[in-house]
């Protein structure tokens, strides 16, 4: 990971799978290519709680994602972590990162499968090349995030079939 200063904080690199940085950058790139995470975000919050020191004697990492580190408000304070000291992802915290922007990416995907094909009648397929082109997504297939799709309804039936057993063999009160 490098850290650099920037003119209004402090952003560093971090490695993260193509389409995961694709989608980072096509939902909050700029246009000098660094992610900026609105305050609001989940991924905000989680990026500042991973923030740690840089061990000492560490070797600067390459990362194919630049990320403009969180420094709310209360980094000051004495629970609060100043980016000047605290911006370093390691690796491990990385991949809860990279875990976090997954979840996000497939929510997002579903809900907008969902709203095109029951609101607006658009075929899964063309919603799924309109989400890739949305956020300029090239590594990842139209297909594969379908698949994907698919297997969460094939889950989320299960589970529902499931509960509706569970319920049915209950006695009444």
């Amino acid at each position: 990971m490098i850290t650099t200063k920037q003119h209004n904080g402090m952003t560093t690199k971090i490695h993260l799978p193509t389409p995961l940085s694709e989608y980072l950058k096509g939902k909050f790139g700029t246009s000098d290519n660094i992610i900026r995470l609105p305050a609001n975000s989940s991924l905000y919050h989680i990026v500042y709680e991973l923030l740690q020191r840089r061990p000492v004697n560490h070797p600067i990492d390459q990362g194919n994602t630049e990320i403009h580190l969180p420094s709310p408000r209360a980094s000051h304070l004495p629970n609060g972590k100043p980016v000047e000291y605290f911006n370093y992802i390691s690796k491990r915290d990385t991949a809860v990162l990279i875990k976090a922007i997954n979840t996000m990416l497939k929510a997002e995907a579903h809900e907008y499968f969902d709203e095109n094909k029951h609101v607006k009648g658009i075929d899964y397929i063309e919603s799924a090349y309109a989400f890739l082109l949305k956020y300029g997504i090239e590594h990842l297939t139209p297909e594969a995030l379908l698949k994907d799709y698919q297997r969460w309804r094939a889950k989320i039936g299960r589970k529902m079939s499931s509960r509706k057993k569970h319920a049915q063999k209950r006695p009444a009160c």
